[in-house]
């Protein structure tokens, strides 16, 4: 099995403890951490060329990405 770069825990580990409790007490982190991650492995496998993807998608793809990361990571800091 490969490795999937990007991972929340390994993003933001200082806080793996308060991502998992949030995963399961609250909905809208749960939410946006699902869509992280789902939107992580499709760009994994983009750039692993098991699923390729037009290069203008995987920018979006990408800046989608950074902007869920970075409602995640508001949540984490509160």
């Amino acid at each position: 099995m490969s490795h999937t770069p990007h991972e929340l825990h390994e993003e933001f580990p200082e806080h793996a403890d308060k991502i998992s409790v949030l995963k399961q007490s609250d909905a809208h982190f749960a939410k946006l951490a699902d869509a992280y991650h789902v939107l992580n492995r499709e760009i994994h496998r983009a750039e692993t060329n098991v699923e390729p993807m037009e290069e203008l998608t995987e920018v979006q793809k990408r800046k989608e990405r950074a902007a869920l990361k970075d409602d995640i990571y508001a949540i984490l800091s509160k």
